[in-house]
C-alpha cells in the first residue's frame, strides 16, 4: 500500500502502539452523521475532522458539529503530528467564506469553528481570507457565535489585525507541544512567534476570548507542561485544551507515552489554579470539541461579571 503522503516516504518507520482500554473511538453510522457529510460534500468544503483524522468525527458529526478548514486541503508545512498533505496549495478560492456561511446555516449552527492549512506562500498567510470568511458568516447567521483557529503566520508581521477586526468571538491558535520538542515535531513552527500571537491578539482588543492547547505523550515533562502554562497565561489566554497525542500513521512521530485520565484531572485542576477561565483536559479532547458548550460556559461567567 502507498502512503497517503509522497512526502513522508523517507521519514522512518514507526510502529502504531496499541491504545489503552481508556482511549475509546466512538462509530456512527447515523442519519444526522451521514446529513452533516453530505451537507459538506455538497458545499465543496474541507473539514479538519476529515483531512487530520480527528477521533472524535462521529460524535461530533452526529450533533451536526464540524470544523471547517479554509484555503485548500494542502499545507506549506509539514508537522510531524499532522495528517493533512504538504504540498503546493492552489489558489485561494474567492468563494470560499459564503460556501462556509451557507453550509453554517444549512447545519444551524450556533457556534462554528473555523481552522485553516499554513499557507506560508500567500503575503497576508491568508489572514484576509479568515476574515472575509468570519463576515460572510456573521452576515448570513448574526446570531451564531465564530471560533477561528489560527495559524502562527510566522514573519508576517501584524496581520492577525485583519482577523481581529472582523470580529470572531474567539481567537484560538495552539502552541501544540512544549519548546523542546518543536524541532522535531513542529519544525516550521517558533514557539515565542506563538505566544507573542496570543498576546498581541489580545491586547488588540481584549474583548475577544483567547484560546490554545497541546497535545500530550510527545515526550514532555510536567515542569514543561507547566512552564507553557504560564507562559500562555502571562499571554492573558483564557482557555486551555489539553488531549492525547494520537499518532495517525506509521509515517509520523512516535507517541511516547499515553497519559492516563487522573493525570490530565491532575493537569486540568493545576491550570485552573495558574488563573484559566476554562480548562478542557481529557484524553480525547481537541481544540474544537465541545467548543459550542465551552463557549457558552465563558459567555456566561462574562455576563455573571464573573470574569
Amino acid at each position: 500500500m502507498k502512503p497517503r503522503h509522497p512526502e513522508k516516504i523517507n521519514k522512518p518507520i514507526n510502529p502504531i502502539q496499541r491504545k489503552p482500554d481508556w482511549i475509546r473511538v466512538k462509530i456512527s453510522n447515523s442519519s444526522i452523521y451521514n446529513e452533516t457529510k453530505e451537507i459538506v460534500k455538497s458545499n465543496n468544503l474541507h473539514t479538519v475532522c476529515e483531512e487530520a483524522g480527528c477521533p472524535n468525527i462521529s460524535e461530533c458529526w452526529s450533533k451536526r458539529h464540524a470544523t471547517f478548514m479554509i484555503m485548500g486541503d494542502t499545507c506549506t508545512r509539514a508537522c510531524a503530528f499532522c495528517n493533512v498533505k504538504t504540498g503546493l496549495p492552489n489558489a485561494l478560492d474567492r468563494k470560499e467564506p459564503s460556501r462556509i456561511a451557507k453550509a453554517t446555516n444549512d447545519l444551524n449552527l450556533k457556534h462554528v469553528v473555523i481552522t485553516s492549512v499554513d499557507r506560508d506562500d500567500l503575503e497576508d498567510g491568508g489572514a484576509e481570507h479568515f476574515a472575509q470568511t468570519i463576515l460572510e458568516i456573521k452576515k448570513l447567521n448574526p446570531n451564531t457565535s465564530v471560533e477561528i483557529l489560527t495559524p502562527d503566520f510566522l514573519r508576517k508581521g501584524d496581520v492577525y489585525k485583519k482577523i481581529i477586526l472582523a470580529k470572531p468571538d474567539v481567537f484560538n491558535h495552539n502552541i501544540e507541544t512544549v519548546p523542546s520538542n518543536y524541532t522535531k515535531v513542529r519544525p516550521g513552527s517558533r514557539y515565542f512567534q506563538s505566544i507573542n500571537l496570543l498576546k498581541e491578539a489580545k491586547d488588540y482588543d481584549d474583548k475577544i476570548f483567547t484560546k490554545s492547547g497541546l497535545m500530550l505523550g510527545l515526550g514532555e515533562s510536567e515542569d514543561e507542561l507547566y512552564q507553557v502554562m504560564d507562559d500562555l497565561r502571562c499571554a492573558k489566554v483564557d482557555f486551555l485544551t489539553l488531549g492525547q497525542y494520537l499518532q495517525p500513521t506509521d509515517r509520523h512521530y512516535p507517541i511516547k507515552k499515553f497519559i492516563p485520565p487522573e493525570d490530565f484531572e491532575k493537569y486540568k485542576k493545576i491550570a485552573y489554579s495558574k488563573g484559566f477561565l476554562l480548562v478542557s483536559s481529557s484524553p480525547m479532547t481537541r481544540s474544537s470539541y465541545h467548543a459550542d458548550d465551552d463557549f457558552q460556559k465563558l459567555k456566561e461567567k462574562r455576563q455573571n461579571n464573573l470574569i
